[in-house]
């Protein structure tokens, strides 16, 4: 359905709950059953306008919708630094990562104001070469060919039973691809597109930045 942003969903109750969570794919929610706020909904309302909602308080929504998907990316910048703290073989920049991570939280924990002055890309292209590097470490103890498809068009591409250990997905498009029977241990996900590619029988052991929603989106 189509709504103007910033209006409450029409599924949406008065406790703030989703009135059909577990029908979304039978009522043709997609979007909503892959979506993942990485627990910035949370930081916004009881942390940033501690404990307020819109509906209590009107005054506050335009400004706290405006904050949400600040907040959202930052928390997926920080699911991303902890997961590149949780690898072994990026040991050595281990330091670097834990600075980001805290100077992360900290932009976490600003007012509204504070969140939306934020230059979000200036942000990320500080820490994003931190997160490849822990890339190129981890990857590297794949014993694969490592393919570079960063960015790369793999939309319904026939991939079944191919080697890409350690291959990067950083930002492809891999919408419908068949994968079935892959080799995808150690491989990088960042901000891939899964939607509807088969995983059916692919090993991702060990592959990094893969989410929830990514694996929801795919075909298992």
């Amino acid at each position: 359905m189509n709504k103007p942003a910033g209006k409450a969903c029409k599924n949406l109750g008065d406790d703030f709950r989703c009135g059909i969570h577990e029908q979304l794919p039978q009522k043709g929610f997609p979007g909503c059953v892959v979506f993942d706020c990485f627990g910035a909904g949370q930081q916004v309302t009881q942390v940033t306008f501690g404990g307020r909602n819109w509906r209590d308080t009107p005054g506050i929504a335009g400004q706290m919708f405006a904050t949400l998907p600040v907040m959202r990316q930052l928390h997926e910048l920080l699911w991303y630094l902890i997961e590149a703290l949780a690898l072994p073989a990026a040991q050595k920049i281990h330091p670097r990562l834990e600075q980001a991570r805290d100077e992360t939280v900290e932009l976490t924990m600003g007012t509204p104001e504070a969140l939306l002055s934020l230059d979000l890309d200036a942000y990320r292209s500080k820490v994003n070469p931190l997160l490849q590097k822990a890339s190129e470490l981890a990857r590297a103890k794949s014993g694969g060919r490592r393919a570079d498809h960063r960015g790369a068009d793999l939309i319904g591409r026939k991939l079944r039973g191919a080697d890409l250990r350690g291959a990067s997905f950083r930002g492809a498009l891999l919408i419908g691809a068949d994968l079935r029977e892959a080799d995808l241990r150690l491989a990088d996900f960042t901000g891939a597109d899964l939607r509807g590619a088969d995983l059916r029988g692919a090993n991702l052991t060990g592959a990094l930045f893969l989410t929830d929603s990514q694996l929801k989106a795919a075909v298992r």
